[in-house]
């Protein structure tokens, strides 16, 4: 089984900015938050990680030994990176949204991260289908990764929504990947 699990909560999240690249620490209620998705998730095997701080740090709630794989790490929204949603022009969503090459400038295209994180899940197929290997990454990769689940593309991760500290569940079988779970936020209820 794979457990896909968004990083904690970070103060640049509170506000509603883009945060790809930024490399900012869980604030107090994401720490509470890791510690409660490890507690939940039990039986784990193998915990690999995106190289950003606020998900080593959900990470490493789990008590085992992290590996780091850069291709989970968040879209680069370039010179987008820790701007206000709301700043983004309309024109520019409206672009983004339904053109899957669309690069922010100095970022990354939806293809180019699709690309990274299916390279990464079909390294862990096999592993997975007889273990249980927790995933923590970000918004974009973890949408990807479903994306690649129910056999859609990229581009319908713009019709997701993926809340902090959550767990998507993917159970591997020999006819492949299906959706076990998406964006679990019960083990939250007492934070």
């Amino acid at each position: 089984m794979l457990f896909l699990v968004r990083h904690g909560r970070t103060a640049i999240n509170v506000g509603n900015k883009l945060q790809g690249r930024i490399d900012h620490p869980l604030d107090e209620v994401g720490r509470h938050q890791a510690v409660e998705i490890a507690s939940v998730l039990k039986g784990v095997d193998r915990v690999v990680s995106s190289p950003l701080i606020r998900a080593t740090q959900t990470a490493d709630a789990f008590g085992l030994p992290v590996e780091v794989d850069s291709r989970f790490i968040e879209l680069d929204y370039g010179d987008f990176d820790g701007m206000l949603q709301k700043d983004v022009p309309a024109l520019t969503w409206k672009q983004w949204r339904h053109d899957n090459n669309f690069r922010p400038p100095n970022g990354e295209t939806l293809i180019e991260l699709d690309l990274r994180v299916r390279e990464a899940l079909n390294e862990l197929v096999e592993e997975a289908r007889t273990s249980n290997i927790v995933v923590v990454s970000h918004v974009s990769p973890i949408k990807a990764a479903i994306a690649w689940t129910i056999g859609t593309d990229v581009g319908s991760c713009w019709r997701m929504l993926l809340d902090r500290a959550s767990i998507s569940r993917i159970e591997i079988t020999e006819n492949g990947p299906s959706m076990r779970g998406f964006n679990d936020t019960s083990h939250l209820e007492t934070i």
